[in-house]
């Protein structure tokens, strides 16, 4: 095979090969278009429009999708998670279990509410919350299991959901990254007391720009969520605005622009769906057969909706006993993006090693661990190891495969990995000899 781009060789992944029309994400089409200038059109902009405008209607379509009671549109996917929790009762000082990793977001908004995060491990195979972990992790101020269905990978909800009801926990998903993936033939959105989406653009549903769902079994939490969204006014079709503030609240609400996006996304998100997993199928069947390479498990009884693909290492399966998993994912990071691979790191710190976390300022100077009566946290990510060993070994491909005529450039993606493969003497060598830091280092750095 020819030698590698980074010593001379050509790309296995020209650059004239990754046509926009293969790779770009969103799709946008004459359906979006005329679905934004319908919006322009008719002057109803936001969901307080009375009638059943655009934002009711994907309400209503999503509720339907998911297979869930009822819908709530948001601004965006981390009011979705905060707002979600504030609908369900929880108070400041209360606890909430959350994967050890996963984007901030998940935890930010529940953290501005004086939420507590109380950090778990995940299953290295499926990167999502280890119920083993959780139940260890549960105190008596814990009141819910955020759920987060990383990377598109529903949880092993039949345990948590066992977990929750066994110490009388609600169970939220964080399904931002899930949108169609399924769990024993029930859609991620409808598994718990309430579940999150996020609607940015880069989302597997995306708007023009940012939004947010939250999709629950119960009438009334969703009833609360409607008030909590704009200002605590009750804000439904048909009824005239009093502008009468039933509780206190903010502006959270989607504009009829972004839901109008949205819904023409909808009508193609399971043709998109099934597209994706072909094409992610195919390049793992490719994959999964390089030594010391480990595809994603996805378990028989799940679904998954490959929003990010990501990948770990093994040197010694691959024949290099003395190199490092995290100098080994190095060097293959360099050569793989020589060759024209967009690999790259997802997450460089576990959760816990946030600066936020480390340094516990919060809101207003220290809040919501100064509440009384909340527990001394110590955030220390050495009490998560498996999650630091997923950062340290690992390198995720994103965006690409979310086009669904990605196929011939995933193609191309393979044919580097089996190029590099077959020099992996030369990467062990890099391996080896340069310079190398764990990935969180600088971010964990605690200002003085």
């Amino acid at each position: 095979m020819s030698a590698l781009a980074m010593f001379g060789g050509a790309r296995a992944v020209p650059e004239q090969s990754i046509g926009q029309a293969l790779v770009r994400w969103p799709v946008v089409t004459e359906d979006e278009r005329s679905a934004v200038l319908r919006v322009l059109d008719s002057g109803k902009f936001t969901s307080n429009s009375m009638g059943l405008g655009e934002v009711q209607l994907l309400e209503r379509e999503w509720a339907g999708y998911v297979g869930a009671p009822h819908c709530a549109a948001l601004s965006n996917g981390t009011a979705a998670v905060a707002l979600a929790l504030a609908a369900l009762g929880l108070q400041p000082g209360d606890e909430i279990l959350v994967p050890a990793l996963t984007f901030i977001g998940s935890i930010a908004g529940p953290v501005q509410r004086l939420i507590v995060p109380v950090f778990v491990d995940i299953d290295p195979r499926t990167f999502t919350m280890d119920p083993v972990a959780a139940e260890a992790a549960v105190t008596p101020r814990t009141r819910a299991v955020l759920a987060v269905h990383l990377h598109g990978l529903p949880c092993d909800m039949t345990a948590l959901r066992e977990l929750a009801e066994r110490r009388h926990l609600l169970l939220v998903e964080d399904a931002a990254q899930a949108h169609g993936a399924t769990y024993r033939g029930v859609r991620a959105g409808a598994l718990g007391d309430a579940a999150a989406f996020s609607l940015n653009v880069t989302k597997n549903l995306p708007t023009c720009g940012e939004g947010g769902l939250v999709t629950t079994v119960s009438h009334e939490v969703h009833e609360r969520m409607i008030r909590l969204r704009q200002f605590g006014e009750d804000l439904r079709p048909g009824r005239p605005r009093d502008y009468v503030s039933r509780v206190l609240a903010g502006n959270e609400k989607m504009s009829s622009v972004q839901a109008a996006f949205a819904r023409s996304q909808l009508d193609r998100l399971p043709s998109y769906a099934d597209a994706r997993e072909r094409n992610a199928r195919r390049l793992f069947d490719r994959l999964g057969v390089l030594p010391g390479l480990v595809v994603p498990l996805v378990p028989e009884d799940r679904t998954h909706a490959w929003h990010i693909l990501r990948i770990r290492f093994d040197p010694a399966a691959a024949g290099y006993p003395d190199v490092a998993p995290g100098p080994f994912r190095a060097a293959l990071a360099r050569v793989l993006q020589a060759e024209g691979v967009p690999v790259q790191p997802y997450q460089l710190v576990p959760l816990p090693g946030q600066r936020v976390f480390q340094t516990r300022e919060g809101v207003g100077g220290g809040y919501p661990w100064s509440l009384p009566g909340v527990a001394e946290h110590d955030y220390r990510i050495e009490d998560h190891p498996v999650t630091m060993a997923v950062i340290e070994d690992s390198l995720t491909l994103q965006r690409w495969h979310l086009n669904p005529d990605s196929g011939p450039v995933l193609d191309l993606v393979a044919d580097a990995f089996e190029k590099v493969w077959s020099h992996l003497d030369a990467v062990a060598t890099i391996a080896r000899s340069a310079p190398y830091t764990v990935p969180w280092a600088g971010s964990m750095a605690v200002a003085a």
